[in-house]
């Protein structure tokens, strides 16, 4: 995608951002797309159509706002990144 996308191609970019997010929900709710860490194989495919359907810009930016989400759910839960324990949940 070279020119900013139409209101459709935004409309299937979001709509594939959002099933690929459900999966991860449903199989892997702590899974942070920033981390490395291998996604599970159930969202392999949705992941290349939200990857394929939005423009890379976005991508990372989507990917950095779920990662930060994930953070934030942390931090209410009583998670002190500078501390070494982490609250049981």
């Amino acid at each position: 995608m070279s020119d900013f996308p139409t209101k459709n191609e935004r409309t299937i970019c979001w709509s594939n951002k959002d099933r690929y997010w459900e999966c991860l929900d449903k199989h892997a709710p702590t899974h942070s797309t920033t981390s490395g860490e291998a996604e599970p194989s159930a969202c392999a495919e949705l992941r290349k159509a939200f990857e394929k359907s939005c423009p890379n810009q976005w991508v990372k930016h989507f990917d950095r706002k779920r990662s930060y989400e994930l953070f934030k759910r942390r931090m209410e839960g009583g998670y002190d990144p500078l501390e070494k324990k982490t609250p049981k949940s």
